[in-house]
């Protein structure tokens, strides 16, 4: 059967070009929407093995569709001039390729496609659409699936009929009166005003189309919804016109003429050559020829029936397959393990029900080599199985011998050292809603590959480890760690959701009077969240200055109304209106959604192998991200309790971490003095730069001071400081240059350590910690400054990362050898969370800051604030 193979290239470039930081070549040529484009083409080849291919552009601004409505696509932004310097080299690939390409004046990519497919499907071709844009999914049929681009570049989710009616209870053909009633802001489609999609969903599952709904405007209830639709007929008839895709292009080329077949691999060889893109070349051989995806080595196995002692040689490498990345709700789809005896897979209720196994997993003597030690104990917690002795972990280990990789998967890193063959996941059990668990024989040798591969990977691994003098850090700091944060993650905090219910309550109150008072001040009711309403308010009828303008009219961002702060009462409700409204969304409506029902617990996840810094990171809820700078932000933290009934809550956070470190990596005398003084800092820092007295430093003093401090850990510019004190950058460089003068050593430090890493190409934290720079040495202005910013403050914030981390380890290792009752919830950026029995606290007041003190031996003493209350927001 013909497969014809449909991309639209606008769409796909922009999304490689946001997916991956900026790159340049040597010659300073922007690359990185044509790396991204050409990893998803190979990975398309691949895959689909298309027997047609062609790749659709848009071929202006102005289309058939700006003679019904000239605002459309008004809103979007002008393409950024690194992107549009990229589109000649993804043609130029498609030539090498040998891969049709076609634009036509007038029409917009969408339409070529949609004409092509429609052509392709009648002539009972498999067709295949590939894009970021939903409006495509009006194009899914029988024969023709829609991919969309879901995370990333190479990851996508195939659309048919089936999904589509799964996600939307509608066919495809309504996906376009959808775009009718609820519009399209990305294109500027206007729609229906105060119709989103669930509305515009519910009232197509009943009436049908656009145009049915219009009729039936008398049988809609609602009041309000009535007014809509009568006022906005025209615009939803014409809003769905410009949603539906042309299949009528006159196009030039035909059907046959869009072959894929063999290609100019030399040619290709020496594109990516020339772009520097050497891990793509590594895809074809020597001689330019591609290289077909080779068959897998055949590997002996044996799926265990009834586990016994000899499957569970010292040491071996585990594998405890889980798919969802929420694993504290998944299945264990199996196990493997590889050892001196053979390569063993046991379905999972066999483990599970086997006390060989059970006594092996929890002997802390008998070694396990893990991918992802975290997602292994926590999997097996959750099933009453304790997985001790790991002795190391594959995952971990990537990350730390290259933070900057964007994949540690098991098969990405085999392929990268060369040991064992496994494919990814994807390949083996499919992807989005087509995901699937194979056959047993099939996913006993995928689970096997990868724990082959592990088995291989470690030595390999723990040597360069060796070599980067990482394996203290490795062994004594991340590799405990890891089990750590997984006993966190399974013990959870509880929520008080009545708490959290009520503070909902009394936001949406809130928001009710605020916006009554924002109506008052403006004279007039209107949507204060249509950013065009708001404008016209502001800058039209109170004739605000305008600050800044898009295409569609005023702009009415955060930063646009702070700048107008002061200008008018009805600003400073606006902004406060706008923080309770996310507040309210976000982090009271995010919290209930995942709190266990049984337990009233949330299970955060945290991040160990993710950011270039070494801090963690938390998803599932994201608590680092809870906003205290407001009072109502803070008041969640109440909603916080302990899960005994009479514990209390302990709450340490180290006090200016990071300035600390500075002193004591930068060795300046009068930062250290001060510290060991036990100086406030910031009035220290006001009066060495302003030459005055203690008694003499205002607030304005000490306030500008603090910004310069925390500013220079992340090498703030002139310019950075003058934004957030509100002065001259002129005025702002004399500051800096004052700050510099009084602690020189500071300065000596930032020069050095830019020097330092553009030699290296890595810069490092008190413990090893790596950060590789490679954009140093860039011709480009802005990449390179960012680089230098970075190599300036990673090993400020990454030991200060290292010392939370090795306090959690010891506090872990005290709660268990103290056998205290004690429980360490959370970590919060410099902060550590316990619940504690009553009987127990002034023990862990005494123990939490003096661990956290000790951590790690700097020239200025370490300072952790402890207090307790009855939930995390009284321990503040």
């Amino acid at each position: 059967m013909k497969k014809l193979v449909l991309i639209d290239g606008n769409s796909i470039a922009y999304r490689a070009f946001f997916a991956l930081p900026l790159l340049n070549n040597e010659k300073g040529v922007y690359t990185n929407a044509v790396y991204g484009f050409t990893t998803m083409l190979l990975k398309i080849i691949e895959e689909e093995k298309p027997t047609h291919m062609l790749v659709a552009f848009d071929a202006g601004k102005t289309t058939f569709r700006h003679k019904t409505y000239g605002e459309y696509k008004g809103g979007r932004q002008k393409t950024p001039p690194e992107l549009s310097e990229q589109f000649p080299l993804v043609r130029e690939l498609l030539d090498a390729f040998g891969i049709a390409r076609y634009e036509a004046e007038n029409y917009e990519a969408d339409d070529i496609i949609g004409t092509l497919a429609k052509e392709a499907a009648e002539k009972e071709w498999e067709v295949k659409v590939f894009s970021g844009d939903k409006d495509l999914l009006q194009l899914v049929s029988p024969r023709v699936t829609v991919a969309l681009t879901k995370k990333g570049i190479t990851t996508v989710e195939q659309y048919d009929e089936a999904l589509i009616d799964e996600k939307y209870g509608i066919t495809p053909k309504q996906i376009i009166d959808m775009k009718g009633l609820m519009g399209d802001s990305s294109d500027n489609i206007p729609g229906v005003p105060g119709i989103g999609e669930k509305t515009a969903l519910k009232l197509l599952k009943e009436f049908g189309s656009v145009e049915q709904v219009l009729k039936s405007i008398d049988q809609i209830s609602g009041k309000k919804m009535k007014e809509k639709l009568e006022e906005n007929q025209e615009q939803a008839i014409m809003s769905k016109e410009l949603a539906t895709i042309f299949l009528e292009v006159p196009l030039e080329k035909s059907l046959d003429e869009l072959v894929f077949g063999e290609y100019d691999s030399k040619k290709i060889v020496s594109f990516l050559k020339e772009l520097e893109f050497s891990s793509l070349i590594s895809k074809f051989d020597q001689d330019g020829e591609a290289t077909e995806e080779k068959e897998l080595d055949k590997i002996s196995y044996e799926i265990v029936e009834t586990i016994e002692e000899s499957h569970l040689a010292n040491p071996s490498a585990l594998i405890v397959e889980v798919l969802s990345e929420n694993y504290h709700q998944a299945n264990i789809e199996g196990i493997a393990i590889v050892n001196e005896n053979g390569h063993y897979f046991i379905p999972t209720e066999q483990a599970l029900d086997s006390q060989v196994f059970i006594q092996w997993a929890k002997n802390e003597s008998a070694k396990k080599w893990v991918f992802d030690a975290k997602r292994a104990v926590v999997a097996l917690g959750w099933r009453d199985v304790l997985l001790d002795g790991i002795d190391f972990d594959v995952q971990m280990a990537s990350y730390l011998l290259d933070p900057s990789l964007s994949s540690h998967e098991m098969s990405d890193v085999a392929k990268r050292k060369g040991k064992g063959q496994v494919q990814e996941d994807e390949v083996v059990y499919g992807k989005g809603a087509k995901q699937r668990i194979p056959e047993l024989d099939k996913l006993a040798e995928h689970l096997v590959r990868k724990a082959d591969a592990l088995y291989q990977l470690k030595p390999v691994l723990e040597k360069e480890l060796q070599e980067n003098e990482q394996g203290k850090l490795y062994r004594e700091l991340e590799m405990p760690l890891s089990v750590v944060l997984g006993r966190m993650e399974t013990t959870g905090v509880k929520v008080d959701k009545e708490q959290l219910e009520q503070m909902g309550e009394d936001l949406e109150g809130r928001l009710k009077d605020l916006e009554a008072k924002i109506h008052e001040l403006a004279g007039e009711n209107f949507n204060i969240n249509s950013p065009k309403q708001l404008g016209e308010i502001l800058f039209e009828k109170l004739e605000l200055p305008p600050i800044k303008k898009t295409k569609t009219g005023y702009s009415t961002s955060a930063d646009v109304l702070e700048k107008l702060a002061g200008e008018h009462e009805i600003i400073e409700h606006i902004l406060h209106y706008r923080q309770l409204g996310k507040l309210n969304s976000t982090y009271i409506e995010g919290l209930l959604k995942v709190t266990k029902k049984e337990t009233n617990k949330i299970h955060t996840r945290y991040n160990q192998a993710l950011t270039q810094t070494g801090r963690l990171s938390s998803t599932d809820p994201n608590l680092q991200n809870i906003p205290i700078r407001l009072e109502e932000g803070r008041k969640i933290r109440k909603a916080f309790v302990p899960s005994e009934e009479g514990w209390k809550m302990v709450a340490a956070d180290y006090s200016q971490i990071e300035l600390r470190v500075l002193a004591h990596i930068a060795g300046d005398e009068k930062l250290i003095e001060a510290f060991k003084n036990d100086m406030d800092i910031h009035t220290k820092t006001a009066m060495d730069v302003f030459h005055v007295k203690e008694e003499e430093v205002t607030s304005n003093m000490r306030r500008s001071a603090k910004a310069v401090n925390f500013g220079i850990v992340y090498g703030i510019s002139d310019y950075g400081l003058s934004q957030s004190l509100g002065i001259t950058r002129k005025e702002a460089a004399l500051f800096i240059e004052r700050y510099f003068e009084s602690y020189p050593k500071v300065k000596e430090y930032m020069d050095n350590i830019v020097d330092e890493a553009r030699e290296k190409g890595y810069v490092s934290t008190l413990l090893q910690r790596r950060r590789y720079l490679p954009d140093l040495t860039s011709s480009n202005f802005n990449k390179r400054s960012f680089a230098e910013r970075t190599a300036m403050n990673t090993p400020i914030q990454g030991t200060a990362a290292d010392i939370i981390k090795k306090a959690m380890v010891v506090m872990a290792n005290e709660l268990e050898s103290k056998q205290l009752k004690s429980r360490m919830l959370l970590q919060v950026h410099d902060e550590l969370i316990f619940e504690v029995p009553e009987e127990e606290l002034e023990q862990m007041i005494k123990l939490v800051p003096e661990v956290m003190e000790k951590a790690m031996e700097l020239e200025v003493p370490l300072k952790a604030d402890v207090s307790s209350g009855d939930t995390w927001y009284d321990a503040k």
